[in-house]
């Protein structure tokens, strides 16, 4: 069976530690978001208001550093599970505590496009 393993980091400076553990876990692939929970846009806190209408890049700067991160994968074994969970507890701690980060994982009944060959 196939899964989605779906991390919602909310320390985005664990995330290269994050990413190293999946891989050395077992992931081949994952895919990394910007993301933002409720809380932060009640607090205002991740919305930004004081970039200007012709912003440069400096402008945005500031932005990723206020975000979490999502990080997702698609594995091929259910065996990988407990391996991904371990090594996401080990860098960010018991995701039971705040601040931590939440963890799931999904079924996935189809994918398509997901394992494309490269030309030789």
């Amino acid at each position: 069976m196939t899964y989605m393993v779906t991390l919602v980091l909310y320390n985005p400076d664990l995330l290269e530690e994050v990413a190293a553990a999946w891989r050395q876990a077992g992931v081949q692939r994952a895919t990394v978001l910007f993301s933002m929970g409720v809380g932060q846009i009640h607090q205002k806190t991740g919305l930004r208001d004081d970039i200007p209408l012709i912003p440069s890049l400096e402008d945005f700067y500031e932005m990723p550093q206020t975000l979490g991160r999502t990080i997702f994968a698609v594995v091929n074994s259910e065996d990988l599970l407990p391996k991904i969970v371990e090594a996401t507890r080990q860098i960010v701690g018991d995701l039971e505590k705040p601040k931590t980060g939440i963890l799931f994982v999904t079924p996935v009944i189809r994918t398509y496009g997901l394992d494309k060959k490269t030309d030789p």
